[in-house]
């Protein structure tokens, strides 16, 4: 008898800035809606495993997108695309994501995001906070500047091949991590298209920066959580704690022995620092409705 995953995936005609994209993404479960995006050069299936978890979906909706250029969202149809140099911009990622949550017609869902997504967390409570009842960013700091040559001419070189950038992922990891989940992680960015990666790097190291103006991010309109792995080298334990400290009324959470991937490298281990998290905005919507 054929076995099947409760996962569907759709493809939504997105209009963002004026340009047509044709986004895929999957979605499971009832409740809460909690919207996940992924970490730069990688797509949407870095969130499979929560997808799959029925504790999860039994109570909230996850929501997963390939962002455009990314997995199965393949660039816009009409644009030459090929003729400009991809740079993911701060402004075009919070457009995509307000769009993306009004066209699917989500009341003030949770935004969850790692790496670049968990940026864009902060960003997103800081410049929207009344779209989003919470947000969640994983391995999420001020700011992760400092390597404009990297992000802006190495990973760009063409004497660098597709292995090098999987490999510096698997460094990112942690060595506590089931090395299947590893190695499933790590095979997802051997995919990503060659400037794809880079070109999100754009926002990550360069124009995110929260350094300033963290403090104004107001809690009472958008819960504001805080996950660091402490294998992760590239936002560190001290650099998402910074964060956090910044924000009036933000919480922080150390994962003991998790990198910088915690839902694809090690979906078990996660699960037990989020559940909490998804527990707390569970009771405290619950109190906002008595």
């Amino acid at each position: 008898m054929a076995r099947y995953s409760d996962i569907k995936g759709k493809y939504l005609y997105l209009d963002v800035e004026g340009v047509e994209h044709r986004v895929y993404f999957e979605e499971a479960g009832e409740g809460i809606p909690i919207v996940c995006q992924h970490t730069a050069g990688s797509d949407g299936r870095q969130w499979r495993h929560l997808l799959e978890d029925k504790d999860v979906t039994s109570r909230f909706r996850i929501i997963a997108v390939d962002l455009p250029l990314h997995g199965k969202s393949l660039p816009p149809f009409e644009n030459r695309y090929w003729e400009d140099e991809y740079k993911l911009r701060k402004d075009w990622f919070m457009a995509f994501w307000i769009r993306f949550v009004k066209e699917l017609e989500l009341v003030q869902p949770v935004f969850m995001g790692c790496s670049m997504g968990g940026h864009l967390a902060a960003d997103l409570a800081y410049h929207h906070p009344e779209e989003f009842r919470a947000s969640i960013g994983i391995e999420s700091s001020c700011w992760s500047g400092g390597f404009d040559r990297m992000f802006q001419q190495w990973w760009r070189h063409p004497r660098l091949s597709n292995d090098a950038k999987p490999a510096m992922m698997m460094s990112l990891c942690s060595p506590h991590s089931p090395e299947s989940n590893v190695r499933e992680t790590v095979f997802m960015y051997s995919q990503g298209a060659p400037a794809v990666f880079s070109g999100d790097l754009n926002y990550y190291g360069v124009e995110h920066d929260l350094r300033e103006v963290a403090g104004d991010i107001d809690t009472n309109k958008c819960m504001f959580y805080v996950l660091s792995g402490d294998y992760d080298w590239s936002a560190t334990p001290e650099l998402c704690q910074e964060l956090a400290d910044k924000v009036p009324g933000a919480s922080y959470t150390l994962m003991e022995g998790m990198g910088h991937f915690p839902m694809s490298e090690d979906p078990s281990k996660f699960k037990q620092y989020l559940m909490p998290i998804l527990d707390d905005i569970e009771k405290r919507l619950e109190t906002e409705a008595a």
